[in-house]
């Protein structure tokens, strides 16, 4: 019904900067703003992890974000536009990885759990070179 779509990943220098992004395709929310939106990430050989997560207008967009991540990442989203990003600074090889982004149907709060997310995205890569 929904489908999820992440773009801007590639490759980047440590240190350096990336911003990733996570759009609604096909059959529209009906109220985007009102999902709870999230960052996941799966290293080789590595289960998917949690990497940030934002809420909607009714947590007051609400953020939680992994310590790993923590005030190098910050999560956004334009409800008007349907689209979520991931600012990402100082990025270090262990970010490397594929980024996926992910909306609940069910919570509108910054949920970071699998079973929360309903629709997800293919996934865009990130790789980062010292």
């Amino acid at each position: 019904q929904v489908q999820l779509i992440e773009s801007g990943g590639g490759l980047v220098q440590a240190g350096g900067s990336l911003r990733l992004s996570c759009t609604a395709s096909g059959r529209s929310f009906e109220s985007f703003g009102s999902n709870g939106l999230g960052w996941f990430r799966q290293a080789s050989g590595k289960e998917r992890e949690f990497v940030a997560a934002i809420g909607g207008t009714w947590s007051g967009g609400v953020t939680k974000y992994a310590d790993f991540v923590k005030g190098r990442f910050t999560v956004s989203r334009d409800n008007a536009k349907e689209i979520m990003y991931l600012q990402m600074n100082s990025v270090n090889p262990d970010d490397t990885g594929v980024y996926y982004c992910a909306a609940s149907e069910q919570f509108e709060g910054a949920v970071q759990r699998v079973w929360q997310f309903n629709y997800w995205g293919q996934g865009t890569q990130v790789t980062v070179v010292s």
